[in-house]
């Protein structure tokens, strides 16, 4: 991090605020970038390859409407896109932006201590009303844990 470093704004399109004061951008790939300053590091929930971008990028394999292919990996991923987002600007994408990136918010928001059966309610409420789309996904969120491993 610089000392001028410029975090998200707060009312950007797909910004989320979790409880600890990180902000957290989540978009759908197929939308255009949104206005503003650019990701510095982003975790790209697809089947097969993270988009070009020229910032830093990680691919979680995690096919559509489905469950991250290593669910420890998956984890791994969170928690470190959760510690990133304390000081550089951090998107978290896939490719409508509902399902995967909701169901990757609500697991951020766990770690960030959102209790995780209350979780897809508040992801609902702070990102999108239709994300976590799948019973799979809310059930991997519900047994996400701040502690453990995800189930």
């Amino acid at each position: 991090m610089t000392d001028d470093w410029e975090s998200w704004a707060e009312d950007a399109p797909g910004v989320v605020r979790l409880p600890s004061g990180r902000l957290v951008r989540g978009r759908g790939l197929r939308d255009p970038l949104p206005p503003g300053p650019a990701p510095e590091v982003g975790l790209y929930l697809q089947a097969r390859r993270a988009p070009q971008v020229p910032w830093e990028a990680r691919l979680l394999r995690w096919p559509d409407f489905r469950l991250p292919a290593d669910r420890e990996e998956a984890r791994a991923a969170l928690a470190e896109v959760w510690r990133e987002a304390a000081r550089r600007r951090v998107e978290v994408a896939c490719s409508g932006g509902r399902g995967r990136t909701g169901t990757a918010l609500a697991c951020l928001a766990v770690l960030d201590g959102v209790n995780p059966a209350e979780a897809v309610t508040w992801v609902r409420r702070h990102y999108h009303p239709r994300a976590v789309e799948t019973p799979w996904q809310r059930r991997y969120v519900r047994r996400f844990s701040a502690a453990g491993t995800a189930a």
